[in-house]
């Protein structure tokens, strides 16, 4: 970004400078992100040459994946921008990581290649598992601190699309069986063994961490803004989460 020394710049002079667009710079006055304090006395937006490092910190937290609405309260408060660039980082780590199995099963898969033209599509299928792995767990990531979410990678470590398999059934299995409990006492015997099932799953994905518990409550309290194919895929009737968390109080 070029940063000139003059005081006053129109938009379009300031945007050839600056090195974005003059649409980009309207914008970023409509949202309040970064708002020209002078008007000329035909009423255009003058920049001045402050308007150029705060430009540039817009540009480099949305180059890091930031939303707009987030880099307008953190520059409204700096003292927590460390954080959410920390958060920011331990997101941008773990994409980092998924890319790289997914370049390792393509490397796999093109040394599989057969001269006669016969490709093992096992291998062909590992890229799109990596792939979709990456596309459905990147938004999970804000709603843990970024210590836990090294616990989370941690615990991802010891995850198999076996054990995968294994507990989406089990999760299907203890689902029903609480619809069809829907009936009885919450603070009886059949309740509270369904109860049990059901904390025995998520310890399975916490290792029993109340911060990252606190991170999947803050998750499930969210679940209207998940994105479409998670919401989709392990949707919870609310009449079983209501009775199970009723059933969860009387076993306190």
């Amino acid at each position: 970004m070029k940063q000139s020394t003059r005081e006053q710049y129109h938009t379009q002079e300031f945007a050839r400078l600056s090195g974005v667009t003059v649409r980009a710079l309207h914008h970023y006055d409509r949202v309040g992100l970064l708002r020209p304090k002078q008007r000329s006395s035909a009423g255009y937006r003058l920049y001045s040459d402050g308007d150029f490092a705060r430009l540039e910190q817009i540009v480099v937290l949305k180059f890091l994946g930031l939303p707009l609405k987030q880099i307008k309260s953190l520059l409204a408060a700096e003292n927590k921008l460390s954080e959410a660039l920390l958060r920011q980082k331990s997101v941008l780590v773990a994409k980092r990581r998924q890319i790289d199995k997914a370049i390792q099963a393509i490397s796999n898969a093109e040394s599989s290649f057969q001269p006669n033209g016969e490709q093992d599509w096992r291998l062909l299928r590992t890229i799109i598992q990596e792939i979709e792995m990456q596309n459905s767990t990147d938004w999970t990531k804000k709603y843990y601190s970024p210590e836990t979410q090294e616990k989370v990678e941690e615990r991802k470590k010891l995850w198999s699309p076996q054990l995968q398999e294994r507990v989406s059934r089990e999760w299907a299995e203890l689902i029903a069986d609480v619809e069809g409990a829907l009936g009885e006492d919450p603070a009886g015997p059949k309740a509270q063994a369904l109860a049990a099932r059901w904390r025995k799953l998520l310890e399975g994905f916490t290792g029993g961490d109340p911060e990252i518990q606190k991170g999947l409550n803050k998750m499930w309290l969210d679940h209207a803004n998940w994105p479409e194919q998670p919401r989709r895929s392990f949707s919870i009737p609310q009449p079983v989460q209501d009775f199970i968390v009723k059933a969860m109080r009387e076993g306190e």
